[in-house]
C-alpha cells in the first residue's frame, strides 16, 4: 500500500496520522577529533569480550596510548563492575600520571554510576 492510498483511508476513517519519530542526535557538539603529538595526550578504552571454553565470558578492558600504541593497562574479568573499571583507571593515573583526554565507545561500565563522576573528579576530557 502506498502512502497516498494510506492517507487517503485515514482520511476518509478520520483518523489521525501517526507521525514519525525523529532521529536521536548525540548531545553536545560534534568536532574531529586531534591526532594526538605527544604520550599520554589521548588514551583508548575499549571493551573486549570473548568467550571460555566452559560457556562463561569474560571482558577485557585494554587502556591504550594513542600516540606511542603502547598497551598501559589490561583487565580481565568474567564480571565486571563500574567502580572495579574505576578502581583500576585511579591506579593507571597514579602511575602513569593523568591523560588530556580518554575516549571510549559508550559502555554500560563507563556510563554508570561510579564512572560519570570518577570523570569530573579525574577532570579527564
Amino acid at each position: 500500500m502506498n502512502l497516498k492510498k494510506l492517507r487517503r483511508l485515514y482520511r476518509e476513517e478520520m483518523l489521525q496520522v501517526r507521525r514519525r519519530g525523529g532521529r536521536t542526535r548525540a548531545l553536545g557538539t560534534r568536532r574531529p577529533t586531534l591526532l594526538p603529538c605527544a604520550p599520554n595526550q589521548r588514551q583508548s578504552l575499549d571493551f573486549v569480550s570473548d568467550a571460555l571454553a566452559d560457556g562463561r565470558r569474560f571482558r577485557v578492558l585494554p587502556v591504550v596510548d594513542d600516540y606511542s600504541r603502547e598497551c598501559l593497562a589490561r583487565t580481565a574479568d568474567t564480571a565486571r563492575s563500574g567502580l572495579r573499571v574505576v578502581r583500576g583507571l585511579d591506579t593507571l593515573m597514579a602511575r602513569r600520571g593523568r591523560p588530556a583526554m580518554a575516549v571510549s565507545d559508550i559502555g554500560t561500565e563507563l556510563t554508570s554510576m561510579a564512572a560519570l563522576p570518577w570523570c569530573q573528579r579525574a577532570a579527564v576530557g
